[in-house]
Order: C-alpha cells, then structure tokens, then sequence
C-alpha cells in the first residue's frame, strides 16, 4: 500500500542514546559504557513497568530514576549535579550520521517523529540537531501518558496525522517498537545497524535496512 506518512522513533532511531557516554566517562572514567548500557535498559524497563501498572511518568523523570538506579548498582557515586547534567544530555543526543540526509531524501512524504520523550525533550533535541526544518511534526506519548508499545501509541500518530493507521511507514531500531508498530497495521521498517537477531513476538517488519537512507529508495520508487 502506499505511504502517505512516515514516522520515526527519536531514541536509538535518529537519535544516538549512547552518545551520552562521553559525559559518563568524564564523571566516572572507564564506566561510561557500562553506566550508558545499564542506564538505558532500566529506563525502557521503567516505560514498560509504568504502562503495565498504569502509573505514568514523564520520560525526564523516568530517565532520571534509571539514572540513579544504574548509579547505585555500578556503585557510582552521583551527585544532584552529575544527575542533572546527565539527563539534560538527553537534550543534546547526536543524531546518527545519516539521518539527516535520510529525512531530506523522504520529503515527499509526511514527517513525523512518534517518541516516549516528553515535549520539552524532543523540542530541544530536534532543534539542537536541526532536524526541525525538515520534520512536520513531532508527537510525544505524553499527550496519552502511556509508553510504546502500547497500540494507543501507535494509533495517536494516525490520529494526529489524519492519515489511516495502513497508511503510515513507521522507522525504529528497536524491534519491540517495531513489532509494537506491525501488530496495529502500519508498516514497519527495523533499522537493523548492530545486525541484531528478531525477537520471536508473532510480528515482522516489512523490510530490514542497515541505515536509515536506505528507506529512500524503498518509498520513492
């Protein structure tokens, strides 16, 4: 079917979550990678707890307690200060190489980010990096206070875009978000960079790319 609209996960998707190491190292040299690794987890771990138990947070606050946890549990002491300057990183993330010459290859289609990041996070984010020239919207979960995947998420996008739920092309390289986006009808693409195994969850994306300007002949041809 065609695409009218595509829209792309912000976080490991056009946005390098990992790039926060650098700050880790420099507070605790030679734990970075190991404090960026166990930080994320906790913090996609705490999005899927609060969905399931129905106690939402911001995804600031919930990047912060995952902060704190991964701290305590690598035994890293972390100041108020530290804290602070951590989770604001998550304001200035690098955007991968490609993403935005992938983003100016697309422009025939809709643009939209679809993010668990609250507003305030994917506003500077998005300007920081200068995708906001060629982004027509971007939609944060905090508009419903549920995280991905719940199928809400995915139908807020068809909402927000006017556009049926078939008729969207949703982009992530994470493959929960992928399979989140497949089992409410939209077509999904898994941006597949670490050449990482699918996980068995009875959906599949529509096609498998190594980097995101690979989409751009899959959808202007």
């Amino acid at each position: 079917m065609p695409i009218r609209a595509l829209v792309f996960d912000a976080y490991g998707t056009l946005f390098d979550v990992h790039s926060v190491t650098a700050r880790c190292d420099a507070l605790f040299p030679g734990r970075g990678s190991d404090l960026s690794r166990l930080w994320r987890q906790k913090q996609l771990e705490y999005t899927w707890l609060r969905t399931l138990m129905g106690r939402y947070e911001s995804f600031e606050a919930v990047t912060a307690g995952a902060l704190r946890h991964a701290c305590a549990a690598l035994q890293l002491p972390l100041s108020a200060e530290s804290e602070k300057a951590l989770v604001l990183d998550y304001r200035r993330l690098s955007t991968f190489p490609e993403a935005a010459a992938a983003l100016a290859g697309l422009r025939d289609c809709r643009l939209a980010i679809l993010s668990n990041g609250s507003p305030e996070m994917l506003n500077a984010v998005v300007r920081h990096s200068g995708l906001d020239r060629l982004l027509d919207h971007v939609i944060s979960v905090d508009e419903i206070r549920v995280f991905k995947p719940h199928p809400a998420v995915y139908r807020l996008a068809a909402d927000r875009l006017q556009v049926r739920v078939e008729d969207i092309g949703f982009v992530s390289s994470n493959y929960w978000d992928v399979c989140g986006a497949a089992s409410c009808r939209l077509q999904a693409y898994w941006i597949n960079r670490t050449r990482a195994m699918e996980d068995p969850l009875g959906q599949r994306p529509k096609a498998v790319l190594e980097r995101l300007t690979d989409l751009i002949g899959l959808i202007n041809d």
